[in-house]
Order: structure tokens, then sequence, then C-alpha cells
């Protein structure tokens, strides 16, 4: 009895609580009792990580809680235990102020879809700087961005593809003019066996997409229409390779926000 007593001990003894500083994006809230807040945040440092702090809506803590909004760039003091899911927060400064995506309803629309893909597709708790910092960059250049955003989710779904694992192959060329959304990639003939494929005059547009850098993406001139086709064949092309990608909330608002 005293030697399994002194085992757990041991075991318990091991988890250390270390204060860690990290940058952050907020992924999702929930409020908590009267006064907390849940924060799931992607940190740089940590990766997927959920944090509860403890007493922010009220008192003094107040103009902190304002910072912890959806799409919010934060710096980070937590207090992390590698045994628990849900540690606690010290503090949040802001990391980089947004000066146009709060007051764009443009913006507003094309970041929480970008949010809310993330949060769908990626789940790791390993920490990922590669991701993380193409993360941060998506969202600063959406806020700080002067030309039309229409065209910038498409190029987030595709650019985000490679980090989860299934980058669509850019091989398209005149004799291979139809983009195969289940096997993700351009082939000479429409698939026989199903119907997910974008027809050459969308797998052009497609092509010229995954050969553009987001800063330049506007320039593709696409129609209303062609948009809401890449977007609904983008999203059948991540729930083919991903199984998280259901139920989307943002994506139908914001097809009539960008219409």
């Amino acid at each position: 009895m005293l030697i399994v007593l002194s085992i757990n001990l041991l075991k318990k003894s091991i988890f250390v609580s270390m204060i860690i500083s990290s940058r952050g994006i907020i992924f999702r809230t929930l409020k908590y009792g009267e006064t907390s807040l849940i924060l799931d945040i992607y940190t740089e440092a940590l990766g997927l990580r959920s944090y509860i702090f403890s007493g922010v809506r009220a008192g003094k803590l107040r103009a902190q809680a304002a910072l912890c909004q959806l799409t919010y760039l934060l710096d980070i003091i937590v207090y992390e235990r590698e045994d628990k899911e849900l540690n606690r927060m010290k503090e949040v400064r802001p990391a980089y102020i947004y000066n146009s995506i709060p007051f764009d309803i443009k913006k507003s629309a094309v970041g929480l879809f970008m949010l809310e893909v993330a949060r769908k597709t990626i789940r790791e708790r390993e920490r990922n700087p590669e991701l993380f910092a193409y993360l941060w960059q998506q969202f600063s250049f959406l806020d700080s961005s002067e030309h039309p955003v229409s065209n910038l989710h498409l190029s987030f779904l595709l650019s985000l593809a490679p980090y989860l694992g299934f980058a669509p192959m850019n091989n398209y060329s005149d004799t291979c003019s139809y983009f195969n959304l289940r096997e993700g990639i351009f082939e000479q003939y429409p698939p026989i066996d199903h119907l997910w494929f974008f027809d050459p005059s969308q797998s052009i547009l497609l092509h010229q997409l995954l050969n553009t850098p987001c800063e330049y993406c506007h320039e593709i001139p696409i129609s209303r229409t062609e948009r809401q086709h890449l977007l609904d064949g983008l999203l059948e092309y991540y729930r083919f390779h991903t199984d998280s990608l259901h139920n989307l909330h943002t994506h139908q608002i914001f097809k009539e926000v960008l219409g």
C-alpha cells in the first residue's frame, strides 16, 4: 500500500507547472461561469491548446477580455502542465492590432471563414512553427491588404492544403484540363466513376490560383458564379481528404457577403 502511494505521489511530482510565453491565434471562445472564459488558442510554442482565463470578464481584467476575440493575434503568458488538457491563462497582450478586419464586413467574413476551416482541420497539440507562421501571415495580410479580398478565401484553401498533407497536384496543361476533386490531380478526361471534378473553364481558374501568391490573387478575374462553384468544389476536395470539415457555418453567409 505504501509503495503504491509513493509511486502515485512520484508520478504527480513529475508534472510541474511552467510559465510559457508564446504568440497565439484565438480559435474559439466560450463563456465559463459568471466571469471567466475558456479559450482555444493555436500557439506558436505548443500547438493547439485550451486555457481558462479566470475572472477576465469582471473587474480590472475587462480590458484583457476585449482582446479575447476570434482571429485575434496575441502575445500570451500561460501556466502549462503537460498532464492537463485545460490549463490557466495568466496574461494576454495584443501582438498585432487589426485596423480593418473588425470594421470591414467582407474582410470579417473572410477571416471567420479562414478561422473556421483552420479550427476544424488543425487538431494537433504539437508545435508546428511553419503552419503557425503561415496562419499568422494570412490573417495579418487580410487585415493590411488594400486590394479586394473576394478571391482570398480560395487562395487560402489551396495554400493551407499542403500543410494538412493533401496538396493538389499542380500539373495543369492543355491536355490535362479536368481537375479530379477526389484524386487531387488534373486529368485528360472527366472521371468516369464520379461527378466530382472541375470542367476546363473552372480548372484553368484553379490553375491560376495555384500559381498566384495570395498578395496578387485579386488580379484573377473570377465571376460570382465561378467563385461559388470553386468554393463548393474545394470544400468537397477537403471533405474527400479530411473527415473534420463538415457542417461549416460561415461559408453560406460568406458567399452572400462576397456576392
